[in-house]
């Protein structure tokens, strides 16, 4: 072994430890795995940042602008209206639920599917009064099975695809996935439906229907009196007097004539003021002790009128913080929810639970269930300004005819363009995503937001690091020791285990990283037995996109796992047979399709 060999070895350990440690986000770990290869000269100064102008780079990145037009356009919605009408029976439930968000995940980004789908289950569930524990995690490996059928589905077989064109032939083609993805996905999906589902752990709900949340906060009128300390001094002055010790919020204030909802924290309170406050009766008995404000409650009728009005425009949504929110590691007081946002987080619930402590102290993760309050009108555009995903549904979208098809013809023309290899895959695709801007389908910068930009850096910087391990000879060494395996071993079982391999790496490290990093064994083990490279990247395929056993190897099973309540250990129950069962079926239907011999 050579000293750049053993460098490169020790950034590859470390690199992996800090994906699987989880403190840092998994795009820092690649660009300090990038900065490592390259101060230590494994990746050339000029090709430390190719990555960012890959192909497969490129790719991704317009998928994910097409799957926020389609969405956007209400062609999933035709689906998910549909879904809340099968009924209550739960077998019936997670069968539909689970092909309809597989068959989503072909065509568009995985974790987008899952998190348009996810609040339709959770209705569901709540409908027919069971725990959402028994739909989300089918759901969520229901979007990891369907993004294997074809070259778009998931960011793995965009680079896998990259990766043959390594080889002296032409990259994978769009639909080149589908007799395995096909195969798997179907005896998948099955193994759900028939018998997984009864392997979710059960998280009880509460029975009233409420989930998570019981919030026992009351509306309550205080007036500002003439002998107030407070008249001429802010809201955030009000509310920060007895910020020590209860959460209160000012939800509207009436001035004579006029009525805020949601006033601004700087609002400057007057004598006569009205405010709406709500807050439990032990920070309600605090706010009036220290301030002086006195109850309204002998108001007039007509007081009460436009109060009931006011609080009747406000609305609660439950959400969740999807992977990429920039609320992560900060807290609703850091980021003045409320001014920039025009939004009160009510409570939050981590792994299940509502969390006891103050929320302005809460530092959110990704994961976390969210009570939301805002105007009716607004809480759904600064939920996605957040980045954070609708958890209980409350009835879909009406979505226009014209722009379905619209958004479905622009789709289907940029996938026949590349079906019929009239041009480029990348350039088919990301053609199709300025039409859909163009169309007033997407607002441009909506589409530069649709872009999860953690993803394009991981990949950009991992890249060139899974050419250092070529270039070094560390993709040789390491393939030259599975083929010592291979000679005592028939070919279906050295890809059987090269699919094993990689899908316990996919569990600890994200799809994509695991992807660069098995691709150029693949190739090298492939070269050392004089076969075809194609079943063997077909093998890393189908074990970087088949991550069921831990709640951090995919973006999907993490959206899931506070949602249902599920535990770190609750994934490989269903996920550990699935698994087995994706490498029985994926192996012989990989070596007829993708024969050794080429």
């Amino acid at each position: 072994m050579t000293g750049d060999q053993i460098l490169l070895f020790v950034i590859l350990g470390l690199t992996l430890a800090g994906f699987a440690w989880g403190r840092l986000r998994y795009d820092v770990v690649a660009l300090l795995a990038l900065l490592a290869t390259g101060l230590t000269g494994l990746v050339p100064p000029g090709a430390m940042f190719s990555g960012l102008s890959h192909p497969a780079v490129v790719t991704v990145a317009a998928v994910l602008i097409l799957s926020r037009a389609l969405l956007n356009a209400g062609v999933i919605d035709v689906l998910a209206r549909r879904l809340t009408r099968v009924g209550d029976r739960p077998m019936v439930q997670v069968i539909t639920l689970t092909s309809v968000v597989a068959l989503s995940s072909g065509f568009i980004n995985n974790v987008g599917a899952l998190a348009l789908f996810m609040p339709v289950a959770v209705w569901m569930a709540r409908h027919a009064g069971r725990s959402p524990s028994f739909l989300l995690m089918p759901l969520a490996f229901g979007s990891l099975l369907g993004g294997t059928l074809t070259l778009i589905g998931t960011p793995p077989n965009i680079i896998i695809a990259a990766y043959r064109s390594d080889t002296g032939t032409s990259a994978f083609g769009m639909f080149d996935f589908l007799p395995v993805g096909l195969a798997i996905t179907l005896v998948g999906v099955a193994f759900i439906a028939l018998i997984g589902w009864r392997l979710t752990p059960r998280r009880d709900q509460p029975n009233d229907g409420d989930g998570l949340f019981e919030i026992e906060n009351y509306l309550t009128e205080l007036r500002v009196p003439e002998s107030s300390a407070y008249a001429g001094r802010s809201v955030h002055e009000l509310i920060e007097s007895v910020a020590d010790d209860t959460d209160v919020m000012v939800t509207a204030l009436l001035r004579e004539d006029e009525r805020r909802r949601l006033p601004s924290t700087y609002e400057v309170l007057k004598p006569g003021d009205i405010l709406l406050i709500e807050a439990d009766s032990d920070g309600l008995e605090a706010l009036i002790e220290v301030t002086g404000l006195e109850l309204a409650a002998g108001e007039s009728s007509e007081s009460s009128q436009e109060t009931d009005k006011t609080a009747g425009e406000l609305t609660m949504a439950e959400a969740i913080v999807a992977p990429n929110s920039r609320l992560i590691g900060t807290s609703a007081g850091a980021l003045d929810l409320r001014e920039r946002y025009g939004v009160n987080v009510l409570a939050v619930a981590r792994q299940g639970k509502r969390l006891k402590q103050r929320i302005s102290h809460i530092r959110f993760l990704p994961g976390d269930i969210l009570l939301l309050q805002g105007r009716e009108e607004n809480l759904p555009g600064a939920m996605s300004r957040l980045g954070c995903l609708p958890l209980a549904s409350r009835g879909l979208n009406i979505a226009r005819p014209r722009r379905v098809a619209l958004g479905a013809g622009i789709f289907a023309a940029g996938l026949a363009l590349v079906a019929f290899d009239l041009l480029p895959v990348t350039t088919a695709l990301v053609g199709a995503a300025v039409a859909m801007v163009i169309a007033g389908l997407l607002p441009s910068d909506d589409a530069y937001r649709a872009i999860d930009m953690p993803v394009i850096v991981l990949l950009a910087a991992m890249l060139p690091v899974g050419q250092a391990l070529e270039t070094t000879g560390g993709s040789a060494m390491i393939a030259a020791s599975l083929l010592g395996m291979a000679d005592h071993l028939p070919a279906f079982l050295t890809l059987a285990l090269l699919i094993i391999a990689v899908m316990l790496l996919s569990n600890i490290v994200n799809n994509a990283a695991a992807a660069v990093l098995a691709a150029p064994i693949a190739i090298q083990v492939a070269q050392g037995m004089n076969a075809s490279a194609d079943p063997f990247l077909m093998a890393v395929a189908i074990g970087a996109s088949c991550a069921f056993l831990t709640p951090i190897g995919h973006q999907s099973n993490t959206l899931v796992m506070a949602p249902g309540g599920y535990h770190f250990g609750d994934y490989w129950r269903m996920g550990l047979p699935l698994s087995l069962l994706v490498v029985i079926v994926a192996v012989p239907m990989i070596l007829w399709v993708w024969p050794l011999a080429g």
